[in-house]
């Protein structure tokens, strides 16, 4: 059985939220996109497959829309409100992202969407919440993730290179992210006999609070990180952890060991690899080895500690230089210590270990003759099913079956269709 088996989520099309009605589309919920009878914007995002720019085939919105179904219509329209509120009433969720005050103006304020269905939840994504003196202001993905934060401490340690933004629409995917977990925690609300209610996610307050110890950093200690190499931003330089394997391709050594048994698996992989007599740091992993316990918050303070931690680091950095990635990677992973090769997304996507996991998923397209592999699960749930049900809808795909199931007859059908361009 599907974790959101049973949920009905009506979707208004629109990029910043097409990851969260995804993830609860994949997760078995009923997500409704509504589409402008144009079609949604993100279809001319490209690439295109096989480069054939066309609003069915982009790679963006194949991505963004999985497992749901699609409806065009124009809310803005008295048919189109009619019909959008005839969704509504036998909705559980309500994804939007459109502009403060947009939706009220429409015929949507939170009175008439309570008066449509009372235990609706209603999630709104802006990109700096309903009110207050920046709602108005335009925003992108890079900027959320400019402005929030998170960009400050991605990038190198030659801050003559500038901060570095993470691809993929991570500032949007951060407040979809929040959007999901709120809609879920509401749902168990009126599963309990609560009312629905309204969520308002700011996307720069999400992007803002994930950026690890930043903000907190400044916000208790006035203090400023700053972006390293491959690991964490900090007040400090920290040791690199960034490196060149035999191979001439590099990895992030991960965390070093913290523990006295991960001392020991590492000192075995080094006596497996016939290396241990190469580094002169390796006494003092035996010595973290034997010991009962190693508290890290005696880095700095207690020598000895200093000097087995740092050995951790050093012998991963070793092992590394006389290595594959592929092999490092293996040889750390038997170890029991987390470490990652650094692949372009396409190399990742067909790693092994990847494949093994199961990040491939084979998705068949009817119309375009043939299978597609898509990126799988995010997460493992020990019981619930995860599955693309269905690849993204085209342009108005689903319009009559929805629209006859919540009570719309042919004529209005029809009349939604305007020219009658839709399928």
């Amino acid at each position: 059985m599907s974790a959101l088996e049973g949920v009905r989520v009506i979707e208004l099309a629109h990029e910043r939220g097409a990851l969260a009605g995804k993830l609860m589309a994949d997760m078995g919920a009923d997500v409704v996109l509504v589409e402008p009878t144009a079609g949604a914007p993100q279809r001319t995002h490209g690439p295109f497959v096989d480069d054939v720019a066309d609003p069915e085939r982009s790679l963006s919105f194949w991505h963004y829309q999985t497992s749901k179904r699609g409806v065009a219509l124009d809310w803005r329209t008295s048919a189109g409100r009619e019909a959008l509120h005839a969704l509504l009433k036998r909705a559980d969720i309500f994804l939007e992202c459109e502009d403060p005050g947009v939706l009220a103006a429409a015929g949507f304020d939170d009175n008439a969407l309570t008066g449509t269905n009372e235990r609706l939840i209603h999630v709104s994504m802006t990109p700096f919440g309903p009110d207050g003196p920046r709602k108005d202001e335009l925003a992108t993905d890079l900027t959320l993730l400019a402005g929030g934060g998170p960009a400050w401490s991605c990038g190198y340690d030659d801050h003559a290179l500038p901060p570095i933004a993470g691809g993929g629409q991570q500032g949007y995917a951060i407040g979809c992210h929040y959007a999901v977990m709120s809609a879920l925690t509401a749902l168990l609300h009126c599963e309990l006999g609560g009312r629905g209610q309204r969520i308002d996610v700011s996307m720069h307050q999400a992007a803002n609070v994930t950026t690890e110890m930043a903000s907190y950093h400044w916000l208790v200690q006035q203090g400023t990180v700053q972006r390293q190499t491959g690991r964490h931003a900090l007040e400090g330089p920290s040791m690199a952890s960034q490196m060149e394997c035999a191979d001439g391709r590099h990895v992030n050594t991960g965390v070093p060991p913290r523990t006295p048994p991960e001392f020991g698996n590492l000192v075995r992989w080094l006596e497996e690899l016939g290396l241990k007599d190469d580094l002169p740091e390796a006494v003092f992993l035996e010595m973290g080895a034997a010991r009962d316990s190693i508290n890290l918050s005696d880095i700095g303070v207690d020598d000895e500690v200093t000097a087995i931690f740092g050995a951790g680091r050093e012998a991963l950095t070793f092992i590394a230089s006389r290595l594959s990635a592929q092999d490092f990677f293996l040889g750390a992973q038997r170890a029991g210590l987390p470490v990652g090769a650094i692949y372009a997304p396409e190399e990742a996507f067909e790693d092994p270990h990847f494949v093994a996991r199961g990040m491939q998923v084979p998705v068949e397209h009817p119309r375009l003759g043939r299978t597609v592999l898509y990126p799988g699960a995010p997460y493992a749930f020990e019981r619930s099913q995860w599955a693309i049900s269905r690849p993204a809808p085209q342009l108005g795909e689903h319009t009559d079956e929805v629209l006859e199931a919540v009570g719309i007859d042919a004529a209005a059908r029809a009349q939604l269709r305007g020219e009658g361009t839709l399928k």
